[in-house]
């Protein structure tokens, strides 16, 4: 408790120096691109032979940003913009060396930005230098775009209505954009905004942008923006409202146990509005979410709930204002624990800017009961508030509540099961220098239920630096036994958290690697009274090659007493007694192929002790080859190992999942994933077929199936046809 009660204030003591530090111009506010209004009606072809385009005002002599930021990029970039009434409209040639092929995994839309030549737009039309949006293109036309938050993270998972067309050459590829100005949002009567371009041409390993970068940051980094200066206010949205209608049928059938599966046809949809230009209100009516991927499985050995992303469209836009707030394992909010096996009624939210400075976000959701378990009908309502303070850091509050409806009526035994109520209410500061070396956070969150076993707290706090050759990080963590965030993602509880970790990049001057060096990681868990419960130190090795690809090796010394009986193999078998010690060694050796190649490959061996004297062998690879641009073959393999003593003897499971993704244009995707978890006796397929007739408008095919092995047999299906279109004003 000494280290709990000493720690935060000296956290946030640091954080306060800096911050005191933190307001300065952006650093490259001086590089600017004037747009002005034009009246030529545009063919968005990718030729760029409007007359507009011959008079915009050009951005180029881009800089490298990888392998070396110290120098201007040996392939040359342009970048022209135009407005009319409702479109923002770009123009963007990249030149390259004749005979250069282009690298393009597929057609898919939100491509891995690693894997493709592509270009990206990044803008920050509240000039706050944390929230955006991204827009972007592969060589071949496949589409990006994203909600930008946090200074420069990407949520690809959220889509929005606009049009693009690339054209190939032999010395260059061109790619031109029309973004309405009701897909966006930005603050009414400024004129100027943040702006940024960023290329990744693989044929070179170059990956450069507009305005200089340092490179251990990503090309996405706000706080690196130049300056869209418009000609005269952007147009006033007016009336702004969608209408995202959907009608699907499914038929499927289960032989497994306890599990029925009755044929349906439903009708919903999602409506916005945007309230103002920087406001937005988002309802949805009997919500189905059919279409979203599957989750990818992973082998569990860890004693603790695993953490899968949130993927459904109606809780993404400005995602980050619910989902950003705590950390990773401190999370109050966690949307997945809303509609989870259980139907959703409606559900509303609003979202976005009150003005430059004050973000807003409030969310209802309303779930039916279920007759066969006895859960009540659930309300769940947050709302989280975000002021910016200083060049880029914010306070944030937010409070979330979930009630259980008509509680009193049910039985005495359901109501020792289903909480009637539970709310957490939070306060946090979010600390991001003007130069985005450093960043930090503070927070507390309070618990609350119907009585004091429910009643308690949480609370965190780190410090991290990153410059070209150092990066470190100090962080902790204290959860006390009776804090309970039943719609959040916390799966342990009463233990204070040290973590730290430091690494140093050399930088030589050779032709084939760009950097290497040491780094140190470490994670220190102790009960209240400060005894150790478990630990993991690492200390590694990483070598950067200039062709993109890396090798890493890393020796790690971990002990675990456990708080809980555990079985180490997950699999049902007998469990390790609660209070048991078990201290082991390990190594960890990591490589990633070059992305240039058709054929890539990761790899990850965990060589080392294990419980209770034990062996742990593991081997994870991810290996793909495409046939681009239409074609994209990979294959995650997990392999595990343990070499127990009696009476869990060796235990090995295979963890296998392929995927084919055939992108036919980039308006026609079929995707299929096969997934067979041995140590779960489950196998499972999920094929989409998605045609985009529109933009934003789809038609689904999907098929699942999910098969469970002996020794419990059976099979659940179901085939779904979905069609959706989006009705805009």
């Amino acid at each position: 408790m000494i280290i709990r009660a000493f720690s935060t204030p000296v956290l946030i003591a640091f954080a306060m120096f800096f911050c005191a530090f933190s307001y300065a111009q952006k650093k490259n506010a001086d590089y600017k691109i004037h747009l002005f209004k034009t009246s030529e009606t545009f063919t968005i072809d990718g030729k760029g032979d409007e007359a507009t385009w011959q008079k915009a005002e050009a951005a180029n002599d881009f800089f490298m940003v990888l392998p070396m930021d110290d120098r201007k990029a040996t392939q040359p970039s342009e970048v022209k913009m135009a407005y009319d009434d409702k479109r923002l409209y770009l123009l963007a040639t990249f030149f390259k060396t004749p005979g250069n092929t282009y690298v393009v995994e597929s057609l898919r839309r939100d491509f891995s930005f690693g894997g493709n030549d592509n270009f990206l737009l990044f803008m920050d039309p509240f000039n706050n230098q944390t929230t955006g949006f991204s827009f972007g293109a592969n060589a071949y036309g496949a589409q990006w775009d994203g909600t930008m938050s946090n200074g420069g993270s990407i949520d690809l998972n959220w889509d929005s209505k606009w049009v693009s067309e690339v054209q190939n050459h032999e010395d260059k590829w061109v790619v031109e954009m029309a973004i309405p100005f009701k897909s966006i949002r930005y603050e009414k009567d400024v004129t100027e905004w943040g702006v940024n371009f960023s290329r990744l041409d693989l044929s070179t390993n170059e990956k450069s942008s507009w305005t200089p970068i340092p490179r251990q940051f990503p090309t996405a980094s706000l706080a690196y923006t130049g300056t869209m200066v418009w000609d005269n206010p952007p147009p006033k949205q007016g009336l702004n409202y969608s209408l995202i209608p959907y009608v699907l049928g499914t038929v499927g059938n289960s032989s497994i146990d306890d599990i029925t599966y009755d044929n349906e046809f439903k009708v919903g949809g999602d409506v916005k509005l945007g309230l103002t230009s920087s406001l937005n209100l988002d309802l949805t009516l009997n919500p189905d979410f059919s279409q979203v991927e599957a989750d990818r499985q992973v082998a569990n050995l860890t004693r603790f709930e695993l953490f899968f992303p949130e993927r459904r469209q109606f809780f993404l836009e400005n995602a980050d204002l619910f989902a950003s707030f705590g950390y990773d394992e401190i999370r109050p909010f966690f949307s997945r624990r809303i509609g989870l096996g259980v139907p959703i009624i409606a559900g509303a939210r609003v979202s976005g800017n009150l003005n430059r400075n004050l973000r807003l976000g409030v969310m209802d959701m309303q779930t039916e009961k279920v007759d066969e378990t006895g859960l009540p009908s659930q309300n769940f309502a947050v709302l989280s508030l975000q002021q910016k303070v200083f060049s880029r850091s914010n306070i944030g509050l937010m409070f979330v509540n979930k009630e259980s409806l008509d509680y009193n009526a049910l039985a005495d035994s359901l109501k020792t099961e289903y909480t009637k109520f539970n709310r957490n209410l939070g306060l946090e500061y979010n600390l991001a220098s003007a130069d985005n070396k450093y960043n930090g956070k503070v927070f507390m969150l309070k618990s609350f239920g119907p009585d004091s076993s429910y009643n308690g707290f949480a609370q965190g706090a780190h410090l991290e630096y990153r410059s070209r050759r150092w990066n470190w990080r100090a962080q902790q963590e204290y959860i006390s036994e009776n804090f309970t965030s039943e719609v959040g993602f916390v799966p342990r509880n009463n233990y204070i958290k040290l973590e730290g970790s430091i690494g140093h990049l050399f930088l030589p001057a050779s032709e084939k690697v760009v950097s290497h060096g040491p780094k140190y990681r470490g994670f220190y868990y102790f009960d209240p009274s400060m005894n150790s419960t478990d630990y993991v130190s690492i200390l590694g090795y990483e070598l950067n090659f200039i062709n993109r690809s890396s090798l890493g090796v890393d020796v790690f010394n971990e002990y675990v007493q456990l708080l809980a009986p555990f079985d180490p193999t997950n699999t049902g078998k007998e469990e390790l007694a609660a209070g048991t010690r078990h201290h082991w060694n390990g190594v960890y050796l990591q490589y990633n192929s070059r992305p240039k190649s058709l054929f890539t490959y990761n790899m990850t061996t965990r060589l080392g002790r294990y419980f209770s004297g034990g062996y742990r062998t593991n081997i994870n690879a991810q290996l793909g080859y495409r046939f681009q641009p239409y074609v994209s073959l990979g294959a995650n393999l997990s392999y595990n190992n343990l070499d127990l003593p009696d009476p869990w003897y060796t235990t090995d499971f295979w963890l296998v999942g392929t995927e084919a993704d055939i992108t036919f244009t980039n308006k026609l995707f079929w995707n299929t994933l096969f997934q067979y978890n041995e140590q779960s006796n489950n196998f499972g397929i999920n094929s989409r077929l998605q045609w985009r007739y529109a933009p934003a408008s789809d038609l689904f095919l999907v098929f699942n199936n999910n098969e469970q092995l002996s020794p419990l047999e059976g099979n659940l299906w179901s085939l779904t046809l979905k069609f959706t279109y989006w009705f805009n004003r």
